[in-house]
C-alpha cells in the first residue's frame, strides 16, 4: 500500500508540476502589467482554461523546434551512347552538399525541469510522511500551488492575489473536510487559529517595515499558518521559524558571495513555503 501511495503521489506531482512552467511564465509580470497571453516567440497561448494549462512550450514553438527531415537528392541521369568519336570526359565534380536545415528552438517558459522535479519530490515526501490519512489529499492539492507561488516570487518578487487568497481558502476547506473523516491526526480549529496567528504576525512585520516585507507575504502566511496550525502550535512555531532561518541563510550566502548587499531585497515566498513544508513533514511524522 505504501508503494502504491508513493507512486500515485509521484504521478500527481509530475502531472501538476508539468503545468507550472506555463502558469509561472504568465503570472511572472510586474504589478502594473497584465498577465501574459503570448509565448516568448509571440504565439497566442491557447488550450484548456483559456491557455493557462498546457506544456512548457506552445504547439507552434514545439513544431519549430523539431528539425525538418532532409529531402533526398535525385540521382543524376546516366550518359547516353553516341556515334561521335569519344572525347575524354572531364572528371566529375562533387556536388556541394545541401545546407543542413537551420532551426532555432524558441525559448521554453522558465523554469524548465526544476519546478516539475521539485513538485514531484514534495508530493512524494508528503505522502511518505503523512501516509493514508485524510489530510494527505489537502497537502497534495496545496503543494503544486505553493511551488507555483515560489517560482513566481523568485522571478518577479511578487505573490499574486489570485493565487494566495484561493490557496488560503482551499486550505481551510480541504482540512475542514479532512477533519470530518476518521483517521485524521490534526485539528481544524488549531489550523484556523494558526492561520490567523501567522498572518497577523506577518501583518505586524509589514506595518513595521513595508520595504522589508511585502503584503503578498502576509496573504501567503494565512494559508501556511492554516497548514502548520493543523498539527498544533509547536509545528506552527517551527515552520514559521524555519522560513526565517532559510531566508536568512540565503541572504547571508549572497552577501558572502558579493552578489547582494545588506539592503538587497530577496523573494521571501520560497523560504516561507520551504519552512511550512518542514513543519508539515515534522508534524505528519509525529502524528
Amino acid at each position: 500500500m505504501d508503494a502504491v501511495l508513493l507512486a500515485l503521489a509521484a504521478v500527481w506531482g509530475a502531472a501538476t508540476g508539468l503545468l507550472i512552467p506555463r502558469a509561472a511564465y504568465r503570472f511572472a509580470v510586474e504589478p502594473e502589467e497584465p498577465w501574459r497571453t503570448a509565448c516568448p516567440a509571440g504565439h497566442p497561448l491557447t488550450g484548456p482554461a483559456r491557455g493557462w494549462l498546457g506544456p512548457a512550450r506552445c504547439a507552434p514553438c514545439a513544431a519549430q523546434a523539431t528539425p525538418a527531415a532532409p529531402v533526398p537528392e535525385k540521382p543524376a541521369p546516366e550518359p547516353q551512347a553516341s556515334a561521335a568519336p569519344e572525347v575524354p570526359a572531364p572528371e566529375p565534380q562533387a556536388a556541394p552538399a545541401p545546407p543542413a536545415p537551420v532551426t532555432t528552438a524558441p525559448p521554453a517558459y522558465a523554469p524548465g525541469a526544476l519546478a516539475p522535479l521539485v513538485t514531484v519530490l514534495v508530493c512524494v515526501a508528503l505522502a511518505a510522511a503523512t501516509g493514508a490519512r485524510p489530510e494527505l489529499v489537502g497537502w497534495l492539492v496545496l503543494a503544486p500551488v505553493a511551488v507555483l507561488l515560489a517560482v513566481v516570487d523568485r522571478r518577479v518578487h511578487r505573490l499574486p492575489d489570485v493565487l494566495t487568497l484561493p490557496l488560503a481558502g482551499a486550505a481551510v476547506l480541504l482540512l475542514g473536510g479532512a477533519a470530518l473523516l476518521p483517521g485524521h491526526t490534526g485539528s481544524w480549529t488549531s489550523g484556523l487559529l494558526g492561520g490567523l496567528a501567522l498572518g497577523g504576525f506577518y501583518l505586524l512585520l509589514f506595518l513595521i517595515n513595508p520595504n522589508g516585507m511585502g503584503f503578498g507575504d502576509v496573504k501567503l502566511a494565512l494559508a501556511l499558518g492554516v497548514a502548520l496550525g493543523w498539527y498544533g502550535w509547536t509545528m506552527l512555531f517551527l515552520g514559521g521559524f524555519a522560513g526565517f532561518l532559510f531566508g536568512a541563510a540565503y541572504g547571508l550566502a549572497l552577501v558572502l558571495l558579493r552578489r547582494a548587499g545588506r539592503g538587497t531585497g530577496i523573494p521571501f515566498g520560497p523560504f516561507m513555503a520551504a519552512g511550512a513544508l518542514t513543519g508539515v513533514l515534522l508534524g505528519a511524522l509525529a502524528g
